[in-house]
């Protein structure tokens, strides 16, 4: 007899006191569990069930409501797949864990839940298992709950300190880098234009020194919060880049947008007039800004990052708090 014929549990062969018996412990068991039989009906939803959705066993017993404690909406729980054998759909329905596996004794997956009756949301970590009768037909699926949601917002703040800047909260130069490589590969497949900015606060050592690192930093901030509030829609894509640099990628957007956009932006910032008495450029903090926008089969973030570069070196070289944008691929 294989591992799995062993954990099959046959009814057949246990007494009603000994059915009763384990059904009352499971009843009683501190992890939230419920079972189905095979026609979905929920056979068992246990106290602990009822503690972490808010619904009470008197109300799903007997029912295939069981989906109505975890979603607003009716859907599949991770029991109905296993009794189903619907594996296919786990990667879609529980997508935004991201985290399942397949196994010889059930599925585990992990999920947000919006918990209707409890007025909560809570990340599960959910399993479902199969119980068979002697014969190896399926009778029941035991589904078991883990509230996970700490561990998964803890999990959540790591990764946006591994990708936001401390100081601007803008993205980080690795977010940056992994997403203009993306945008890039996205626009050849998809033949798009794409239009990368880099943006440099113009004399911002000679501020510093006036006004010390504690102005400089509110003076950056400044400029992050200028930035990501004059560019107009989600797929625009603002990171600091380094230093007093930073870095807009512009999806889908040609050569004309790309010179109205970076002279927003210069403008934004002027509006601001924050004062800079050391600056050879103007009595208030300015921007320089050089772009580049680019079509075809040979755009890359290499070609895209060094054409930009170029264009900020331009524009600071003709005397700094102006824009200069190029144009790669006959991009109109």
């Amino acid at each position: 007899m294989d591992s799995i014929e062993e954990e099959r549990i046959s009814y057949g062969d246990i007494s009603q006191r000994d059915h009763s018996f384990a059904v009352s412990l499971m009843e009683h068991l501190v992890v939230p569990t419920f079972v189905i039989d095979a026609n979905a009906k929920i056979l068992i939803w246990n106290k602990a069930c009822e503690r972490l959705t808010g619904v009470a066993a008197r109300e799903l017993i007997g029912t295939s409501e069981h989906w109505r404690a975890f979603y607003s909406e009716r859907r599949p729980c991770l029991a109905d797949i296993v009794l189903g054998q619907r594996f296919s759909e786990i990667g879609d329905l529980y997508a935004s864990g991201g985290n399942w596996s397949l196994s010889d004794f059930g599925v585990s997956a992990e999920n947000w839940c919006v918990m209707p009756n409890a007025g909560r949301r809570l990340y599960l970590a959910i399993d479902a298992g199969p119980i068979y009768d002697v014969s190896g037909r399926l009778i029941a699926v035991v589904e078991t709950l883990r509230d996970i949601t700490l561990q998964r917002q803890a999990q959540t703040d790591l990764e946006a300190l591994a990708s936001r800047d401390g100081l601007t909260g803008l993205a980080n130069r690795r977010s940056f880098d992994a997403r203009l490589e993306e945008e890039a590969k996205r626009a050849v497949r998809d033949q798009l234009p794409i239009s990368l900015l880099m943006i440099d606060i113009d004399c911002f050592k000679s501020y510093n020194d006036s006004y010390g690192h504690q102005k400089g930093d509110e003076c950056l901030r400044t400029v992050a919060q200028t930035i990501a509030g004059t560019l107009g829609r989600p797929s625009d894509f603002v990171a600091r880049y380094g230093g007093e640099e930073f870095a807009v990628i512009l999806p889908n957007t040609p050569y004309s947008g790309a010179v109205v956009i970076a002279e927003l932006l210069r403008r934004a910032l002027a509006i601001r007039g924050i004062a800079h008495c050391a600056s050879v450029a103007s009595d208030r903090v300015t921007l320089s800004v050089g772009g580049v926008a680019a079509s075809g089969r040979d755009i890359n973030a290499d070609r895209l990052l060094a054409s930009a570069d170029a264009s900020l070196y331009a524009a600071k070289r003709d005397g700094r708090n102006r824009s200069s944008v190029a144009s790669l691929g006959g991009t109109a």
